[in-house]
């Protein structure tokens, strides 16, 4: 699900989306989604006295909220909910003196020293500086199994809930280098672990596909569609997959499995913004070395918007201070 609308042109957004009647609010500080790279830049830009707003987007929290437990996060010995989780970060921004707001930015303007963005299609405000932590929304399969076992065996994020398989089994759906990393990760803490190939050959790397072939508790499951997660209503009990048998012939196959990985890619929630702010071919934002610097002054981008690796709520959250504190030094060199 995309948060963040996309908008046409510079041309367009200049003349019909960023002009709606009434007066724009003005800000030094405008966060544009929540999440953990959100709520820790609005921490640090409330404490530095920039009086940051936060638009929440259309998930609030990001996707940690769909997470039901979050053992690695630090400052959590016991662990927590994710969404609990982003109800403290959010807490805590509010204590500083952040304001959290419901919306979602339908365009924006940044060819200007103040930047103007719009909210809901009617609400302008002009900010003296933006940070974006808009975050990436998983790939998933579309299917009415998977969305109904999110939190209870189904997962995009190998890293994030492998923790909880150690010693089961589990399937991962992918064939790229992101499928077989997180196939390879699984593999160290599972029983068994099944990767699940539409396609007769693997698209990752040689050497990628070196460390799935060599271990020996991953099957690799060529020619095979996923049809259907099947579970007691609660947890993951099995995948129901149809497997192709030459050229016209199929046949439907059942594997047990409590874990069901999705690994088939990312999309960013940054369309809004690709008119102005550099982007690469995959619509990530492209940050300056060392910082969360865009090619926009006075722009900034943290979190998994800009972020195609690590992917982690606390890597989101380190680069959300990054953002905060060149957010606050390039108002300092402004005044």
């Amino acid at each position: 699900m995309a948060l963040f609308k996309k908008m046409e042109t510079p041309q367009s957004s200049a003349d019909k989306n960023v002009q709606p009647s009434g007066d724009a609010e003005h800000v030094k500080c405008l966060i544009i989604g929540s999440g953990p790279a959100g709520y820790t830049a609005a921490i640090y830009a409330a404490r530095a006295n920039l009086k940051p707003v936060v638009i929440q987007g259309m998930q609030a929290g990001g996707q940690l909220t769909t997470t039901t437990e979050v053992d690695n996060f630090p400052g959590y010995p016991d662990g927590t909910d994710g969404t609990a989780m982003m109800e403290d970060l959010k807490k805590q921004a509010e204590r500083f003196g952040t304001e959290v707001r419901w919306g979602s930015v339908t365009a924006v303007d940044f060819s200007g020293k103040v930047h103007k963005v719009i909210v809901d299609g009617e609400k302008v405000i002009e900010a003296d500086s933006v940070i974006i932590s808009t975050g990436a929304t998983a790939k998933y399969l579309g299917l009415e199994s998977e969305e109904k076992y999110k939190g209870g065996g189904v997962s995009a994020c190998a890293t994030c809930d492998g923790f909880f398989y150690r010693g089961k089994d589990v399937a991962v759906v992918g064939g790229g280098d992101t499928a077989a990393e997180e196939a390879t990760y699984l593999a160290n803490l599972c029983k068994k672990v099944y990767l699940i190939i539409r396609k007769d050959y693997l698209r990752a790397s040689k050497a990628m596909q070196k460390r799935v072939f060599e271990k020996e508790n991953i099957e690799v499951l060529f020619e095979h569609n996923t049809k259907e997660v099947i579970g007691d209503g609660n947890v993951v009990e099995g995948v129901k997959l149809i497997k192709r048998k030459g050229q016209a012939d199929e046949e439907e196959v059942e594997i047990k499995v409590d874990g069901f990985f999705l690994a088939i890619g990312h999309t960013p929630n940054s369309d809004v913004f690709k008119p102005y702010v550099e982007t690469d071919e995959t619509g990530y934002i492209i940050t300056k070395p060392d910082s969360a610097k865009t090619n926009v002054p006075g722009v900034f981008a943290c979190g998994d918007v800009q972020d195609h690796i690590y992917r982690q709520a606390v890597t989101a959250a380190g680069s959300g201070c990054m953002a905060a504190l060149d957010a606050e030094r390039y108002l300092a060199e402004k005044e």
